[in-house]
């Protein structure tokens, strides 16, 4: 009797069916010489810090850095109260590992998905069992029932398998490491205990970092002003067309060079001094990988995040409509033209252009050289009869992307018009560029339009005749907010590869043999614990950097964890490690020192300001009705009360102005920010204030002023003695 552990129920649910195996018991299926039975993803997971030690259930910052001799596994917690164990987990635990030593099983088949995560969770549960017994791995792409057969027939000893399970151990230590001693540490440095926790974290700081550079660019780019010079032709049959001066470019920065250019032209005469035709080709994007993917969905459909794609994309591999989609490929194995083969065939049949669909093995789409551990995601030989609309949208761009490859390639007729004017004083001359689509070709799929420009029929020597002239002004524009499009192209390369363009020519998808910030399945991740930490935000389809994030990124003594090329490198590391190049012992050594010395550093830095801005954050969400006092002096928004002090209502597009009611400066002297007087302040620029107390404890007036640094963004006080007195 072989016993196969699935990672899921709808999984387990699949292999049953494949097997013929149709009984099903509580936890598991039985039948036809075969047991198939799962886990709900990780029914174990490591242990919390209190559970080595009891001092650690109280976050003190002389118990860190705090490094277990020996990481542990328990039966994972209830996700509503950690106190006690998921009784899910507890049950199906016991149902596994009673069938692994059940008499009659010989032989244990993980089934988990074949990638870091899917090991580490076959094999926690297997050998948490203690079991002797021999376990083999099935390795699937897809869980349709040929397939399943096939993976049988191939199953590999489980013990090759060890450089996968130490990768996923390795990013799970990892995680654990850095998460718990950097976030705490930094907590308990810079919030004091009374503020937001600090998450601190080797994915989540670089993402963030990635939004706060490209804000920073925004916010510092100066526009330039940049001039072009237009001129419209007539031809002898009175038609028309436009062309822009050029030199060695089309942009000017000097207006008056052009305005002489301008005056030169009057009266003169032109003609064609050069034409250009040629034909291109246009190549349809490559096939989908899952940042990909999340990139075309985001960005095309409204309300849609990489989150939300990846689970759509996860339940049609889970029903067997799709391949395996946690992948960074976007090309398909050598082996699998056959395969690929009928599963165009059966996508075609319905299609208005299937005649124009041709099959052919080609290196754009079936390259060994592009495919790392899985292939790209493309649909299964099983067509869907009924999907959910969001289940069918996320396919139908999938079959699409697939159907494209073997259709005609696009084509266009790409015209250059070169118009020089008879005088030899202008160096330049006027450049004229039309296109038209002569091959629809794969465009067709998406119904792809393409605004043709026409031109008349010009010969070369051909005289024309200016009609009209125009110098127009243009400014330079800064670079784009970040989109989850932009993003996870950076976060998939480390930045080196990535295209600011919005479109799929511009990103070929190389893989960049493990360089990257997370993985395919953790990035969307990512960016939803950035929105729910508080440290970036979302706007319609833009990402920014909140205040508290921003402050994060200023003030973070632990610079490494922002370089992409550290936590890239961090990340190539586990990559090597599944290919036997790196080994797990070196790899923790190395994790191990350098949580060592952040701690370190973070205990040696003196205590900053992040848990001001995570209190005015906190404050402004509950004082929206509150009454408005005046006008910031940063931006010009209103300033209103608070519970702790007067803020800016602008605080959610970054504002940090605020006037703490009980402000250190003036609590030594024995006073508190009142209403009256932050009116005061805020509409005169200083406040007369009586009453003051002085170290000796002496009485006296003076005048205060708020003023803002002039190296920082912070605001202090400072004392004008215009009236002194004691009492």
């Amino acid at each position: 009797m072989k016993l196969f552990v699935a990672e899921k129920p709808s999984v387990a649910k699949n292999i049953a069916e494949a097997l013929t195996v149709s009984v099903k018991k509580d936890g598991y299926y039985e039948g036809n010489g075969y047991i198939v039975t799962w886990a709900f993803g990780h029914l174990l997971e490591l242990y919390d810090a209190k559970d080595y030690d009891s001092k650690m259930a109280r976050w003190k910052i002389e118990n860190f850095p705090f490094i277990p001799s020996a990481f542990q596994y328990k039966v994972k917690s209830n996700p509503r109260n950690r106190k006690y164990r998921d009784t899910g987990a507890v049950k199906q635990l016991k149902i596994i590992h009673s069938l692994i030593r059940r008499g009659d099983v010989n032989a244990i088949i993980s089934a988990c998905d074949y990638d870091r995560e899917g090991q580490l969770i076959g094999d926690s549960i297997i050998y948490n069992s203690k079991t002797k017994k021999p376990v083999f791995r099935l390795l699937l792409n897809e869980w349709t029932p040929q397939e399943i057969q096939r993976g049988i027939e191939n199953l590999i000893p489980n013990e090759e398998m060890k450089p996968l399970l130490h990768a996923g151990m390795s990013r799970q230590w990892t995680d654990w490491i850095i998460g718990i001693n950097l976030t705490s540490v930094a907590t308990l440095k810079f919030q004091k205990g009374r503020g937001k926790v600090l998450n601190i974290g080797r994915v989540l700081l670089p993402t963030l970092k990635i939004i706060y550079d490209r804000d920073i660019e925004i916010e510092q780019f100066k526009p330039e002003d940049y001039f072009k010079l237009n001129a419209t032709f007539e031809t002898e049959k009175q038609q028309t067309y436009q062309g822009t001066y050029i030199e060695e470019k089309d942009k000017f920065s000097d207006k008056e060079y052009l305005v002489k250019i301008k005056k030169l032209l009057e009266n003169q005469t032109a003609s064609i001094a050069d034409k250009q035709v040629e034909r291109k080709k246009e190549y349809p994007p490559f096939l989908f990988n899952l940042s990909n993917l999340q990139g075309y969905i985001t960005n095309k459909y409204k309300g849609w995040t990489s989150d939300k794609v990846l689970k759509v994309a996860q339940s049609l591999y889970e029903k067997k409509y799709i391949t395996y989609p946690r992948t960074s490929s976007t090309a398909l194995e050598e082996s699998l033209v056959e395969k690929t083969e009928k599963v165009v065939q059966a996508l075609i049949k319905d299609l208005p252009y299937k005649e124009e669909v041709r099959f052919y093995k080609n290196k754009r789409v079936f390259n060994n050289a592009k495919v790392e551990s899985h292939s790209a995601i493309i649909p299964t030989y099983l067509v869907p009869k009924r999907l959910s609309s969001d289940e069918q949208l996320v396919y139908t761009a999938i079959k699409n992307r697939l159907v494209m490859q073997f259709m005609p390639i696009a084509e266009y007729e790409e015209t250059i018009i070169v118009t020089e004017v008879q005088n030899s004083e202008i160096k330049g001359n006027f450049q004229t560029k039309g296109k038209v689509q002569t091959v629809e070709g794969w465009k067709k799929v998406e119904h792809i339009q393409t605004k043709d420009v026409l031109l008349p029929f010009l010969e070369l020597d051909t005289p024309v005749r200016m009609i009209d002239n125009e110098l127009s002004t243009h400014k330079t524009k800064p670079p784009k907010k970040h989109t989850e499009r932009t993003l996870l192209r950076v976060m998939e390369t480390c930045g080196k590869t990535a295209k600011d363009e919005e479109t799929e020519e511009g990103f070929l998808g190389e893989i960049l043999q493990g360089y990257s910030i997370g993985t395919p399945a953790t990035r969307a991740e990512t960016i939803k614990k950035l929105i729910d930490v508080g440290y970036i935000k979302r706007e319609q389809k833009h990402l920014t950097t909140t205040s508290l994030g921003r402050k994060l990124v200023d003030t973070f003594p632990i610079k490494q964890l922002f370089d992409l090329t550290f936590t890239g490198r961090l990340e190539k590391s586990l990559f090597d490690m599944e290919k036997k190049k790196m080994t797990k012992k070196a790899y923790l050594e190395e994790v191990y020192a350098f949580t060592n010395q952040a701690v370190a550093t973070i205990k040696e830095t003196d205590s900053l300001t992040i848990r001001e801005v995570a209190r005015t954050t906190r404050s402004s969400k509950s004082t929206a009705s509150k009454e408005v006092v005046g006008k910031c002096p940063v931006c010009g928004n209103p300033v209103i009360e608070g519970t702790k002090g007067f803020g800016c209502s602008n605080w959610k597009s970054g504002c940090a102005f605020v006037l703490w009611k009980n402000d250190k400066f003036l609590a030594a002297m024995k006073k508190r920010v009142t209403k009256t007087m932050a009116k005061t302040l805020l509409s005169k620029g200083s406040v007369y204030v009586k009453g003051l107390t002085s170290k000796q404890g002496k009485k006296f007036n003076a005048t205060l002023t708020y003023q803002k640094k002039a190296d920082s963004n912070y605001f202090s006080w400072e004392i004008h003695f215009d009236q002194l007195s004691s009492k």
